[in-house]
């Protein structure tokens, strides 16, 4: 009787395929007129959907002339709102077009699941009248966003320290480059709040406490040559920034030259992001596949996701001195059973000047056979060549980066998988050349 369990399992699944298919072609006849109206119509005009309504419990308003105008619009299947159940991210592909530069793509973000904008709404209502559902606008004018007012010279730690992980333990020096570098007013370039409008500070503080995203990418902007998505615009609750290019999970079987490539430029960000002549130390909470996304002309690796990094001010770290705090620092491998997850403690990535948090991040979920990702094992360098995998050397590094056998041994592995993966990469470099 067990030998026909495996035939009834695959009709089954055939069954349950077959059933799936019919009711979505059932919910396009049922959606005709709508699917059509989808297509004619640039939702990304309505104040409502954007929830430009909602400001300044928004994001921002530098890009609405760009969305009103017309010159934003979903690609094709971004216009199928029923297609949104599939969406949770509330992450769009779209085509921004300007007369002298022509059209590009962008990517376009609600920064939050319908069910996360929900609850910050709630929360808004809650703090100012005690009510889940409120006036969204009046409320905001009586929320700790609006109480920051003009007549406070600087935004300062101990009013947002812990609202997000950005500031998690932020130092004076972080803020007022956020301030000074916030896209989102007209007069930027100045570090004091009385330069910001009333909506603009209430639309900062809102970004800072619900995810800070935009304010990384702005504080740390690539054309600086910092790894992460360039920053567009905003209107309401729509962020728009630079498309890159496929996520790095796509490159998964990719040809092992260019996943060493790959492999080398993370652990660069990893160094990047650790050691830098600004001193801040930007740590990597979330990393996974689908945080990266890979150029497709320059092959280049870039953060796609930075809601969750956490910046530390070594300046003020090594000013304040607090106890071990000029002692090495080593993140604890732990095992897990689900995908791409870490073991850290902020505080400790608050208070030491040296630490190996990114390393460990990239070599964990990234690089090694300790790597886990949509059902698969062994990481972006998986089944290297013979020649590589009979050294045994790539093996050991990734091995001592995830999981060190002796005291600092990762930051020592680090630096030397680093070394190792540049050799690889030129000694591809160069039989490709021949």
């Amino acid at each position: 009787m067990l030998r026909f369990l495996p035939l009834k399992l695959g009709r089954l699944y055939r069954c349950l395929k077959l059933l799936l298919v019919v009711g979505l072609f059932v919910v396009l006849l049922m959606n005709t007129h709508n699917l059509f109206a989808s297509f004619q119509k640039n939702e990304l005009t309505d104040r409502r959907f954007i929830n430009l309504n909602k400001c300044p419990a928004c994001f921002g308003t530098s890009w609405c002339r760009k969305f009103m105008n017309g010159q934003v619009s979903f690609e094709t299947w971004g216009r199928l709102r029923f297609l949104d159940v599939f969406n949770i991210k509330n992450v769009y592909f779209a085509q921004y077009g300007e007369p002298r530069e022509g059209t590009r793509r962008v990517v376009l973000k609600r920064l939050g699941s319908n069910q996360e904008l929900a609850e910050i709404d709630q929360k808004i209502c809650k703090r100012a009248t005690g009510r889940p559902r409120c006036d969204l606008i009046q409320a905001m004018y009586k929320t700790e966003f609006a109480r920051i007012n003009g007549d406070v010279r600087l935004l300062t730690p101990d009013v947002v320290e812990g609202w997000s992980d950005l500031v998690h333990c932020p130092s004076q020096r972080l803020l007022d480059r956020v301030v000074r570098r916030y896209a989102e007013t007209k007069d930027s370039g100045s570090f004091l709040l009385k330069n910001l409008k009333d909506t603009e500070r209430m639309q900062l503080l809102m970004t800072l406490a619900f995810n800070p995203e935009p304010l990384v990418l702005q504080s740390f902007p690539s054309d600086e040559g910092w790894p992460f998505a360039k920053y567009l615009g905003a209107c309401g609750r729509m962020v728009a920034v630079n498309y890159v290019g496929e996520e790095l999970w796509s490159y998964y079987n990719a040809p092992w030259e260019k996943r060493v490539d790959l492999a080398r430029q993370l652990m660069d960000i990893a160094e990047q992001l650790t050691n830098n002549d600004f001193d801040f130390a930007l740590y990597l909470l979330d990393v996974s596949f689908d945080n990266f996304a890979v150029g497709p002309r320059d092959g280049k690796v870039i953060i796609v996701d930075a809601e969750n990094v956490l910046v530390a001010d070594k300046r003020l770290i090594k000013q304040n001195k607090p106890e071990n705090y000029d002692v090495w620092y080593e993140s604890h491998f732990e095992e897990c059973d689900r995908e791409a997850c870490l073991s850290f403690s902020k505080d400790s990535l608050c208070s030491r000047v040296t630490v190996d948090h990114n390393y460990y991040a990239v070599c964990q979920n990234l690089l090694s056979r300790y790597a886990t990702w949509r059902g698969t094992t062994g990481g972006l360098l998986h089944d290297p060549p013979s020649h590589v995998a009979k050294d045994g050397h790539l093996e050991s590094l990734l091995d001592e980066c995830t999981k060190p056998k002796k005291r600092y041994g990762r930051f020592q592995a680090a630096r030397e998988l680093r070394e190792y993966l540049t050799r690889l990469a030129a000694a591809s470099s160069s039989a490709m050349a021949r």
